[in-house]
């Protein structure tokens, strides 16, 4: 791939669209170690611990990268980022960090919290690379400070925009697709048919969207059984705090809609 050819600059803009979709909320992890920090120290807990967690992610991009190219494994990838596309559009993600109260063990948690959350972020990155370290340390350098300091306003264009990441989860299951027809073992074959090759790759880009879509409209719909009792989907009991000892009394709200009121017996 040739240094700023239109493939070059197209990778790289997916790459940081992954990062930020993918990793944009780690910020907020990084803010949760360092909050019972001083005010003096959490600015350098912040960096220091970005720059930790970047050296870490490079290096495990970088030999995922290299990992990639051996036969069969872009496939095994591949499988795996469409499952990974899929869990961004349905998850809710639970920030469980604990604040560290000194520097440097607030240096340590950003740091593992961040490595425990990145496998996603490395794996995406390293099938969007297509083999160039070059791509990865590029879209790293664009996305880090932009995840660290405009986390926030990130998050909450997600929150105002949710189909932003519907586009992230597009290009991921995009990449995954191409995972998928460039692997060593069937990259001849698709070449010699493009039109099967770019027909499954569509499959994949759609089939993503379309599964989290439903998963996350018809996933949190209240049901009712063949006993004439409510079915709650676990996502829902979850969101609402709902507990089996939980009672509810019907009721209408403004519009005249249906609701129930939740009371703890």
């Amino acid at each position: 791939m040739e240094w700023l050819s239109v493939d070059f600059l197209i990778a790289l803009m997916n790459i940081v669209l992954i990062d930020l979709v993918l990793a944009g909320d780690n910020a907020i992890v990084i803010a949760l170690a360092a909050r019972n920090l001083p005010k003096a120290q959490q600015k350098g807990a912040v960096l220091w611990g970005t720059v930790g967690a970047v050296i870490i992610r490079v290096i495990a991009t970088i030999a995922v990268v290299w990992l990639l190219k051996m036969p069969a494994l872009l496939l095994i990838g591949g499988v795996v980022l469409v499952w990974i596309a899929y869990k961004l559009l349905v998850d809710k993600k639970d920030h469980a960090i604990e604040a560290k109260p000194q520097l440097w063990p607030a240096i340590r948690t950003i740091i593992i919290a961040d490595a425990a959350m990145g496998f996603d972020n490395v794996m995406a990155v390293a099938g969007a690379s297509h083999g160039s370290f070059l791509l990865v340390v590029l879209g790293l350098i664009i996305s880090v400070p932009i995840m660290v300091w405009g986390s926030t306003l990130f998050i909450r264009l997600l929150e105002r925009f949710p189909w932003i990441i519907y586009i992230g989860s597009g290009v991921l299951a995009y990449t995954a697709g191409s995972m998928l027809t460039g692997d060593l073992l069937v990259k001849e074959w698709f070449i010699a048919n493009p039109i099967v090759k770019w027909g499954l790759v569509a499959i994949v880009v759609l089939g993503v969207l379309l599964a989290g879509y439903w998963k996350k409209v018809y996933g949190s719909l209240v049901s009712i059984n063949e006993s004439g009792h409510l079915t709650i989907p676990p996502e829902l009991e979850h969101g609402a705090d709902i507990q089996p000892n939980d009672s509810f009394e019907a009721k209408r709200d403004e519009k005249g809609r249906m609701i129930l009121v939740k009371s703890r017996g």
